[in-house]
């Protein structure tokens, strides 16, 4: 079963994003902040993890450069739900190659759909030719 780990500070996005996932037959872990991220990830890793960016104690940002530097090559795919645009924010995705955005208000038919797609990607890069 596909491993997702949902981090958001707002229940209300974890509680509809989360059954929607369940719904479509992710396994999903939750976490509040990027502490509780950190502690669910050494626990078990996911495929993916989705966090928000703007969040106490750890931002979603220093969560994935935490994860980068922990995880280096076993590291998860990592997506990024913001409402932010600045550029400065893009740009260090961009450098941090693999960090995706999602825009919020995000649609959880677009990010089931999306993850769908993203899953088939990981499985055909993980066959060998």
């Amino acid at each position: 079963m596909k491993k997702i780990l949902l981090v958001d500070d707002e229940p209300h996005v974890i509680k509809v994003l989360k059954i929607f996932l369940d719904k479509n037959g992710y396994q999903v872990a939750v976490a509040h902040n990027g502490e509780q991220a950190m502690a669910s990830i050494n626990n078990q890793m996911p495929d993916i993890v989705i966090t928000d960016i703007q969040m106490p104690k750890m931002t979603g940002q220093e969560l994935c450069e935490k994860i980068a530097i922990q995880y280096k090559d076993s590291a998860p795919h990592l997506i990024i739900m913001t409402s932010r645009t600045d550029a400065q924010l893009r740009e260090w995705a961009e450098q941090n190659s693999g960090i995706e955005f999602l825009e919020k208000p995000l649609s959880p038919r677009k990010l089931v759909n999306h993850l769908r797609q993203l899953f088939e990607e990981m499985e055909e890069v993980s066959v060998p030719a």
